[in-house]
C-alpha cells in the first residue's frame, strides 16, 4: 500500500468527520428535531470532537453542542452529565486555541447555564468563570462578547451566583468592555451589570465602585435602541435598591437628558426610563422633587398618554410614588393632569394587576387634602373604584387596592355632588365613610343642606338600616341634627303612610 493510499484513508476520515460535525450542527438549528438527535446519543459523539485535531472540527461540534443546550433543560443538563464542560472551560483558557472555538465554547457554557440556577452553579463549579475571565481579557471584540454573554446568564439566577461572578474580578472588565467601540460588546456588558446589580445593595455598590454609573450615563443618548434598553435597565437595577446609590445616579447628569427617550419609537427604551425615574421616585421626596424640577411628572403623563398595556405601569407607579411623599408633590402632579390620565389608564386597561397599580396611584394623591380628593372626586373616578372593588371578577390585590384608595380619599373628600351618587350604591362598610364625610360639612354648609334635601339625599340617609350605637348611627344623628324634626320625620320612612292614616283618621267638621 502507498503512502497516498495511506493518507487517503485519514482524509476520508477527516472529512466524515468534518461531514458529521456540520450536518448535525445544522440539524441541531431545529428544535423539531433536538429529540431524534438525542436518542441518536449525539452528546456522547460530539465529545470526544471538541478535541479533534482540526480546529474547524471542534468549533462546529461545540457550535452543535451550544444549539443542543439552548433548547431545553434536559438537553443542557445532558450536557453536564456527559462530562463536557470540563473540556470546554480547559479549552476557554488556553492561550493558542482558536478565536472561533472560543466563542462556540462559550456559547455552550451560556447555553447551559440560562436554564436555571442548578445549571448554572454547575457552569460554575466546573471552574467556568476564571476561563471567562481570561476570555474577557482577549484582544478579539467576538470573544468578549461570547464570554460576557455567558457571565450575563450565569449572574441573572440569583445573589449567589452573582457574587461568585464579582468574586472572579468580572465587573471591572464588564466596565472596560463598555468602553470598546464595538455596540455588540456595550450591549451585553451593560446588560451582565444590570444582571450583577439587580439582586442586591451589596452588589449594586460592587458595580458603583468600579466606576460604572459614569459609562452608563454616557451612552443614554446613543442612538442604537438595544444598547440604550441595556443602559436604563442597569441604572435602574443600581438606583432600585438605597438613596445613597440612587443619588449617585441622578449626579451622573442623566436628567434632563434621560426624559427625551420616552418618548423613544423602541418601546422597551421607554418602558426603562420609566422605571429608572420610578426607581428614583420612590426613596425620598428630595430625589422626587428633583425628577418633578427637570418637568419629569409632565414626561411621564405624556407617555402614559403614548403608551398602552404592561409599559405603562412604571409611570403610573411614578406618580404613585411621587403624590406619596407631600402634599406639594401629589398637588404636582394634579397640575400636570396626572388625574385625568390616570382616570384614562383605569378605564382602558383590562389587566387587573395594572388597574390595582392606578387605585394606588388615585389613593396616594388623593389622601392629603380636601382640595386632592376633590381632583379625583372631579375626575369621576369614584364610581370606578367602588365597582371594582365590587366587581367578583376583579383580583384580590386589585379589591383590596380599590377599596384602600377610595377609603383613604373619601376620608378627605369634601365635594358632595361626587360623594351623593355613592349613598346609593355603596355597600355599608365604604357608606360609613360617605355618611362620615356629609355629617362634616352639612352642619357649616346651608347651600349644601338645601342640595341634599331636594336630591334626595336626605330621605336616603332615613332608609339606611343601622345598628343604635353604631358609628354610622352617630354619623346620620350629626346630618339629622342639622335639619328641623318635622323635616327629618317628612323623609322618614312610613311617614306618608301615617299622614295617610291621619287623613282617614280626620273627621271634618
Amino acid at each position: 500500500m502507498s503512502q497516498r493510499q495511506i493518507l487517503q484513508v485519514f482524509e476520508q476520515y477527516q472529512k466524515a468527520r468534518t461531514q458529521f460535525v456540520q450536518t448535525v450542527a445544522d440539524l441541531a438549528a431545529r428544535p423539531q428535531n433536538t429529540e431524534t438527535l438525542q436518542n441518536a446519543g449525539v452528546m456522547s459523539l460530539l465529545r470526544p470532537l471538541l478535541l479533534d485535531a482540526v480546529p474547524t472540527i471542534q468549533q462546529t461540534a461545540a457550535l452543535a453542542l451550544g444549539r443542543l443546550a439552548n433548547y431545553n433543560d434536559d438537553l443542557a443538563e445532558a450536557v453536564v452529565k456527559g462530562d463536557i464542560l470540563p473540556q470546554l472551560v480547559f479549552s476557554l483558557a488556553e492561550q493558542n486555541t482558536q478565536r472561533f472555538y472560543k466563542k462556540a465554547a462559550a456559547f455552550v457554557l451560556r447555553a447551559v447555564a440560562k436554564h436555571s440556577p442548578e445549571l448554572a452553579q454547575a457552569v460554575v463549579d466546573c471552574g467556568a468563570l476564571d476561563a471567562l475571565v481570561i476570555s474577557l481579557e482577549e484582544f478579539d471584540p467576538g470573544v468578549k462578547e461570547a464570554a460576557a454573554w455567558a457571565i450575563c446568564y450565569i449572574a441573572r439566577h440569583n445573589a449567589q451566583l452573582s457574587q461568585a461572578v464579582v468574586d472572579a474580578g468580572v465587573v471591572p472588565l464588564l466596565v472596560l468592555c463598555m468602553q470598546e467601540p464595538e455596540i455588540a460588546l456595550k450591549r451585553v456588558a451593560a446588560s451582565a451589570l444590570s444582571d450583577i446589580a439587580k439582586h442586591s445593595p451589596e452588589l449594586a455598590q460592587t458595580v458603583v465602585d468600579t466606576g460604572a454609573i459614569a459609562h452608563l450615563a454616557q451612552m443614554i443618548l446613543n442612538p442604537d435602541a438595544k444598547l440604550k434598553r441595556q443602559v436604563f435597565s442597569a441604572l435602574s437595577q443600581i438606583a432600585k435598591h438605597s438613596v445613597d446609590v440612587a443619588e449617585m445616579v441622578v449626579e451622573a447628569e442623566i436628567f434632563p437628558a434621560a426624559l427625551v427617550c420616552l418618548k423613544d419609537p423602541d418601546e422597551y427604551v421607554r418602558k426603562n426610563v420609566a422605571t429608572l425615574i420610578r426607581e428614583i421616585t420612590k426613596h425620598t421626596p428630595e430625589l422626587s422633587q428633583m425628577i418633578v424640577n427637570v418637568g419629569g411628572i409632565a414626561a411621564v403623563i405624556d407617555y402614559l398618554g403614548d403608551s398602552r398595556g404592561n409599559v405603562r405601569l412604571p409611570g403610573i407607579m411614578m406618580l404613585g410614588y411621587v403624590a406619596t411623599h407631600s402634599e406639594n408633590l401629589a398637588m404636582a402632579v394634579i397640575v400636570s393632569k396626572g388625574v385625568p390620565q390616570l382616570a384614562i389608564c383605569l378605564e382602558e386597561e383590562q389587566e387587573d394587576h395594572i388597574k390595582a397599580a392606578t387605585a394606588w396611584a388615585f389613593g396616594q394623591i388623593g389622601r392629603h387634602t380636601p382640595e386632592h380628593a376633590k381632583a379625583i372626586a372631579v375626575a369621576n373616578v369614584f364610581p370606578k373604584l367602588l365597582s371594582l372593588y365590587l366587581d367578583s371578577e376583579s383580583s384580590e390585590d386589585l379589591q383590596v387596592k380599590a377599596k384602600k384608595a377610595l377609603k383613604s380619599i373619601l376620608q378627605k373628600c369634601t365635594y358632595l355632588p361626587a360623594l351623593e351618587p355613592l349613598l346609593y350604591e355603596a355597600p355599608s362598610n365604604v357608606l360609613k365613610h360617605v355618611i362620615c364625610q356629609f355629617s362634616k360639612v352639612l352642619p357649616h354648609d346651608s347651600k349644601a343642606r338645601r342640595l341634599f334635601v331636594t336630591s334626595g339625599g336626605l330621605k336616603k340617609v332615613q332608609e339606611i338600616k343601622a345598628e343604635p350605637g353604631s358609628a354610622i348611627q352617630e354619623y346620620i344623628n350629626a346630618i339629622n341634627s342639622c335639619y328641623p324634626e318635622e323635616i327629618v320625620r317628612y323623609y322618614s320612612p312610613g311617614y306618608s303612610e301615617i299622614l295617610l292614616e291621619r287623613i282617614d283618621n280626620y273627621q271634618p267638621v
